[in-house]
Protein backbone atom coordinates (compact mmCIF):
# COMPACT_ATOMS: atom_id res chain seq x y z
CA UNK A 1 0.00 0.00 0.00
CA UNK A 2 1.40 3.37 -0.75
CA UNK A 3 2.00 6.09 1.67
CA UNK A 4 0.32 9.12 1.86
CA UNK A 5 1.69 12.31 2.08
CA UNK A 6 -0.39 15.15 4.43
CA UNK A 7 0.05 18.04 5.64
CA UNK A 8 -2.08 20.95 7.24
CA UNK A 9 -1.39 24.56 6.93
CA UNK A 10 -2.53 26.88 9.11
CA UNK A 11 -2.18 29.80 7.98
CA UNK A 12 -2.80 34.20 7.85
CA UNK A 13 -1.11 36.46 5.70
CA UNK A 14 1.90 37.11 7.93
CA UNK A 15 3.03 33.93 8.73
CA UNK A 16 2.17 29.65 8.71
CA UNK A 17 2.14 26.74 11.12
CA UNK A 18 3.39 23.21 8.68
CA UNK A 19 2.01 20.47 10.56
CA UNK A 20 2.71 16.97 8.91
CA UNK A 21 0.01 14.72 9.56
CA UNK A 22 2.38 11.76 11.68
CA UNK A 23 3.68 11.06 15.67
CA UNK A 24 4.44 13.16 16.94
CA UNK A 25 3.04 16.03 15.21
CA UNK A 26 5.63 18.64 14.64
CA UNK A 27 4.42 22.26 13.91
CA UNK A 28 7.24 24.27 11.81
CA UNK A 29 6.53 28.27 11.81
CA UNK A 30 7.15 30.33 8.13
CA UNK A 31 7.07 33.76 8.44
CA UNK A 32 5.90 36.46 5.49
CA UNK A 33 8.91 38.84 4.79
CA UNK A 34 6.36 41.26 4.91
CA UNK A 35 4.85 42.50 8.45
CA UNK A 36 2.73 44.80 9.99
CA UNK A 37 5.75 45.67 11.88
CA UNK A 38 7.48 47.16 8.53
CA UNK A 39 4.12 48.71 7.73
CA UNK A 40 4.34 50.99 10.71
CA UNK A 41 8.31 51.35 10.92
CA UNK A 42 7.29 53.01 6.85
CA UNK A 43 5.44 55.74 7.27
CA UNK A 44 7.00 57.94 4.66
CA UNK A 45 6.58 55.37 2.31
CA UNK A 46 3.67 55.77 -0.08
CA UNK A 47 0.74 53.86 -0.37
CA UNK A 48 1.53 52.65 -3.69
CA UNK A 49 5.18 51.44 -2.61
CA UNK A 50 3.87 49.90 0.65
CA UNK A 51 0.95 47.85 -1.83
CA UNK A 52 3.80 47.12 -4.30
CA UNK A 53 6.39 46.57 -1.61
CA UNK A 54 3.79 43.67 0.09
CA UNK A 55 2.62 42.29 -2.92
CA UNK A 56 5.89 41.22 -3.44
CA UNK A 57 6.98 39.61 -0.25
CA UNK A 58 3.21 37.80 0.00
CA UNK A 59 4.18 36.45 -3.31
CA UNK A 60 7.57 34.98 -2.08
CA UNK A 61 5.71 33.74 0.80
CA UNK A 62 3.55 31.38 -1.53
CA UNK A 63 6.62 30.50 -3.34
CA UNK A 64 7.89 29.15 -0.21
CA UNK A 65 4.73 27.29 0.77
CA UNK A 66 4.66 26.22 -2.79
CA UNK A 67 8.02 24.55 -2.88
CA UNK A 68 7.44 22.71 0.37
CA UNK A 69 3.80 21.91 -0.73
CA UNK A 70 4.75 20.19 -3.55
CA UNK A 71 6.10 17.04 -1.28
CA UNK A 72 2.62 15.99 -0.14
CA UNK A 73 -0.23 14.18 -1.81
CA UNK A 74 -2.83 16.05 0.47
CA UNK A 75 -2.66 19.55 1.78
CA UNK A 76 -5.21 20.78 4.26
CA UNK A 77 -5.09 24.70 4.15
CA UNK A 78 -6.90 26.79 7.15
CA UNK A 79 -6.77 29.63 9.05
CA UNK A 80 -9.18 33.03 9.69
CA UNK A 81 -7.78 35.02 6.48
CA UNK A 82 -8.27 34.97 2.37
CA UNK A 83 -4.53 33.89 2.47
CA UNK A 84 -5.15 30.11 2.04
CA UNK A 85 -7.76 31.01 -0.79
CA UNK A 86 -5.31 33.65 -2.20
CA UNK A 87 -2.40 30.85 -2.03
CA UNK A 88 -4.78 28.10 -3.92
CA UNK A 89 -5.80 30.07 -6.79
CA UNK A 90 -1.55 30.76 -7.27
CA UNK A 91 -0.83 27.31 -6.61
CA UNK A 92 -3.77 26.12 -9.20
CA UNK A 93 -1.91 27.89 -11.83
CA UNK A 94 0.66 25.67 -11.92
CA UNK A 95 0.47 22.33 -13.35
CA UNK A 96 3.29 20.83 -10.89
CA UNK A 97 0.18 21.12 -8.38
CA UNK A 98 -2.37 19.72 -10.15
CA UNK A 99 -2.02 16.15 -8.48
CA UNK A 100 -2.29 17.55 -4.77
CA UNK A 101 -5.23 17.06 -3.31
CA UNK A 102 -6.60 20.46 -1.49
CA UNK A 103 -9.13 21.34 1.30
CA UNK A 104 -9.45 25.01 2.41
CA UNK A 105 -11.15 25.61 5.43
CA UNK A 106 -12.01 28.75 7.17
CA UNK A 107 -11.47 28.42 10.91
CA UNK A 108 -10.53 31.52 14.00
CA UNK A 109 -7.16 31.71 15.43
CA UNK A 110 -6.35 28.42 17.28
CA UNK A 111 -3.88 27.44 19.86
CA UNK A 112 -1.31 24.77 18.65
CA UNK A 113 -2.68 21.47 20.52
CA UNK A 114 -5.96 22.83 18.52
CA UNK A 115 -4.18 22.65 15.26
CA UNK A 116 -2.91 19.15 15.56
CA UNK A 117 -6.38 18.28 16.86
CA UNK A 118 -8.21 19.97 13.52
CA UNK A 119 -5.35 18.45 11.19
CA UNK A 120 -5.54 14.91 12.99
CA UNK A 121 -9.63 14.83 12.98
CA UNK A 122 -9.24 16.03 9.43
CA UNK A 123 -6.91 13.47 7.97
CA UNK A 124 -8.47 10.78 9.75
CA UNK A 125 -11.81 11.05 8.45
CA UNK A 126 -10.26 11.37 5.10
CA UNK A 127 -8.60 8.18 4.65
Amino acid sequence: METKNRLGIWMDHSHAHLMEYAEPMVTKVLTSHYTEAEKVESPDMSEKTMHNTEQHDNSQYYKELGEIIRNYDSVLLFGPTDAKTELLNILGKNHLFSKIKFEVIPTDKMSENQEHDFVREYFSKEW
